[in-house]
C-alpha cells in the first residue's frame, strides 16, 4: 500500500511540475528543424583570443560566458503568415515576467530589444531579439554563470580584440544569402 501511495504522489508531482508555459528554450527546440529557421550553438572558442592579451576584467567576463544560442527566421513573400505567427509567439514569450527588459528600440513591427533572466548581479542569460518584416527575426541567447550588464559590455570590447572563427558562423552566413 505504501508503494502505491508513493507512486501516486510521485506521479502527481511529475505531472504538476511539468511546465506547459511557452519558454524561449522550448521555442528554440520546437523550431530548430523547421524550414524557415536556422539555429546555431556557438561556444566561446569562436572568439579565438589569447587570454594573456586580456585584462583581469575581460578574463572574468569571458569566464562568465558559456555559449550562445541563435535562432533566426528568414521571411519572404511566401511565408508572411508563418513569420507573423512565430513573431507573435516570441513576443508572448518575452513578455513573461522572467524576461526582464533592459532596452527596446523601434516599434512593435520592427525593432530590437535586450532582456535578461536572473538578478541584475547574477544574470543567467541575456536575450537579444531583433526583427524586420522584410528580413525576418533573430534571437540570440547569451548563456552564462553570474553574468552582469558590465560583463556584456566588457565582452563587446573583447570582440574587438578577437579573431572570430568564421567557420562556426558558416550556417548563418549561408542562411542570410
Amino acid at each position: 500500500m505504501k508503494t502505491i501511495t508513493f507512486f501516486a504522489i510521485a506521479l502527481s508531482l511529475l505531472l504538476f511540475s511539468c511546465n506547459s508555459e511557452p519558454t524561449l528554450q522550448k521555442f528554440f527546440v520546437e523550431n530548430s528543424e523547421k524550414p524557415n529557421f536556422i539555429t546555431l550553438d556557438i561556444s566561446p572558442s569562436i572568439l579565438n583570443i589569447d587570454s594573456k592579451e586580456l585584462t583581469e576584467e575581460q578574463r572574468k567576463a569571458l569566464q562568465s560566458f558559456d555559449k550562445m544560442n541563435i535562432i533566426a527566421f528568414r521571411s519572404n513573400q511566401q511565408n508572411q503568415t508563418d513569420y507573423e505567427a512565430e513573431r507573435q509567439k516570441l513576443i508572448t514569450i518575452l513578455k513573461d515576467e522572467q524576461y526582464q527588459q533592459l532596452m527596446k528600440i523601434g516599434s512593435g513591427k520592427e525593432g530590437a530589444s535586450i532582456s535578461f533572466v536572473g538578478q541584475e548581479d547574477k544574470i543567467d542569460e541575456f536575450i537579444f531579439y531583433a526583427n524586420k518584416k522584410e528580413n525576418g527575426f533573430a534571437v540570440v541567447r547569451v548563456l552564462g554563470k553570474d553574468m552582469n550588464t558590465n560583463n556584456i559590455m566588457t565582452l563587446l570590447s573583447v570582440l574587438q580584440k578577437s579573431k572570430i572563427d568564421m567557420e562556426q558562423l558558416k550556417p548563418l552566413q549561408n542562411f542570410v544569402k
